[in-house]
């Protein structure tokens, strides 16, 4: 067995063995949490450059891991491929980031730190596994610490954001297991790679087709698609505010790679081709969550919340896109969602971290209170301003990569509602974006009438308001965002060898 082998479990099992550590030391020591979870996440961040490597300059790919040895027809699997190492990257790398806040801005108990490592793990299980049903728990495990994580904050709105969010994610949890159940039946298999080959042969297709059903509905829904998507803004809103950057940055995006590999890697291009209505049902979700985020974002007046029904409409355009792909096996449209994935990702953290410091040091909560930020805040609102411009679409942020390349994919399946509707939401976004950036740039902030903290920002390890690491990691996140989007070509060759593994 090679080194590279040893590398997704250890990335899965590293930080649910190390979640329990700040609870065990906490019994003689307070505080044992960040450090903890600080070695943890940067050592799984090494280890996932270690596998990405592996995978992109190795012959032997996918790396595969076998757990107990027991072949992957009853046994279980993990797979690190070119698409799947791409999320480990960005679970990781964020993972790592947001700690930066959060040793300063809290939240800093012990029982924080055990949940935010078994999101980890959780989050990295999705990102691996090579088995349906174990997808299914590492989706549990995901969810049970999101919900603990939402629930942290302070005041009965956060413990109500929570149960809102258990109450639709364990529905959405078991449609997507009800859809296994069928698979299994149909199939007698639960490995991906089994189920790929099993499914077009399936002797008894309706139950491969209400599978399907099951499963893009509990996905929507894990996904925050509307109108299923009641979940995400209170949760992204009543959360704390070292909570929101790591689950609107990560947790539906994982369930959105999710879905993903499972129509590409399970079902099978060709074969959702050929389902009655699959690409229109797919189509259809992803294109209304589009319009109808970017309008509910508009009419927000509370950054978080507007923030959150951002991510509402940008999913919405992961999900068009993979109805792109079934509906004209289209490889540009899903090297758009990988992109659009990744790129993402990347922007919310840093706009909600960008939130969070402005809230920490600022006293600013709704978008009129932003008002003169750019003056006393220089450094913070440039980087949110380019996230914002990213989050857009203006080149060269990612945004415009992933957009370019789904609506491209879009014209050339001969889709064209689905361009018109990157257009229009292009445009929605920019609206609620440029009244931001107005407020921030342009309006003077001395007719607000609410207190202001002024402290000096200082260097990390006291209890100053805002550190120096908050700040660096609000920028590191804006450059990265341009970044990206200057090797949006470079993700796309990345990707060549998957899309030619599963488009051909």
């Amino acid at each position: 067995m090679s080194s590279a082998e040893l590398l997704p479990p250890l990335l899965i099992a590293a930080p649910l063995l190390a979640a329990t550590l700040p609870i065990v030391l906490g019994l003689w020591t307070d505080r044992t949490g960040w450090p903890i979870a600080a070695v943890t996440t940067t050592g799984l961040f090494g280890a996932a450059v270690a596998l990405a490597s592996a995978v992109y300059t190795g012959t032997d790919v996918p790396v595969t891991h076998e757990l107990g040895g027991y072949p992957r027809t009853y046994g279980i699997q993990l797979v690190a491929d070119q698409f799947s190492v791409l999320i480990a990257l960005l679970v990781t790398a964020v993972a790592t980031g947001v700690l930066v806040y959060t040793r300063q801005g809290g939240p800093r108990g012990n029982t924080f730190y055990t949940a935010y490592l078994l999101l980890t793990g959780g989050l990295l299980g999705i990102t691996l596994t090579g088995d349906v049903f174990n997808l299914f728990v590492f989706l549990e495990i995901t969810s049970i610490a999101t919900y603990a994580l939402v629930a942290s904050g302070d005041g009965p709105e956060s413990a109500v954001a929570a149960l809102k969010y258990l109450i639709l994610g364990t529905m959405a949890a078991s449609m997507y297991l009800i859809g296994v159940a069928f698979l299994l039946m149909a199939t007698g298999t639960l490995n991906m790679i089994e189920l790929a080959t099993a499914i077009p042969a399936a002797e008894r297709p309706t139950l491969i087709r209400a599978g399907f059903g099951f499963i893009a509905v509990g996905f929507a829904t894990k996904v925050a698609q509307w109108p299923l998507h009641t979940w995400q803004p209170s949760a992204y809103q009543q959360a704390p505010d070292g909570v929101t950057p790591l689950i609107a940055a990560l947790v539906s995006t994982a369930s959105a790679y999710a879905f993903g590999r499972l129509i590409v890697t399970v079902f099978g291009v060709d074969y959702l081709t050929t389902m009655p209505n699959a690409a229109t049902i797919v189509l259809t979700i992803g294109c209304v969550s589009v319009l109808a985020g970017t309008v509910l974002a508009v009419i927000q007046t509370e950054v978080k919340r507007m923030l959150a029904y951002s991510s509402v409409s940008q999913f919405g355009l992961v999900i068009a896109a993979y109805g792109v792909v079934i509906a004209g096996s289209s490889e540009t449209a899903f090297i758009g969602a990988a992109i659009h994935l990744i790129g993402h990702g990347l922007v919310k953290a840093g706009l909600f971290l960008g939130v969070a410091l402005v809230a920490r040091s600022y006293g600013a909560r709704t978008v009129d209170e932003y008002a003169g930020l750019a003056k006393a805040r220089p450094v913070v609102a440039g980087s949110m301003a380019v996230l914002l411009l990213s989050l857009v679409g203006v080149p060269p942020g990612v945004g415009f990569v992933g957009k370019w390349y789904i609506a491209l994919g879009a014209v050339q399946s001969e889709l064209w509602p689905v361009a018109a509707v990157i257009f229009l939401s292009t445009m929605l976004t920019l609206a609620y974006a440029a009244r931001l950036l107005e407020k921030m740039y342009f309006t003077p902030p001395a007719a607000l009438e609410w207190p202001r903290t002024t402290e000096p920002v200082a260097t990390d390890g006291g209890d100053t308001v805002v550190s120096v690491g908050m700040l660096a990691i609000v920028v590191v996140a804006a450059v990265g965002a341009v970044a990206l989007g200057f090797a949006g070509g470079t993700i796309a060759g990345l990707l060549e060898p998957f899309l030619i593994e599963v488009f051909n």
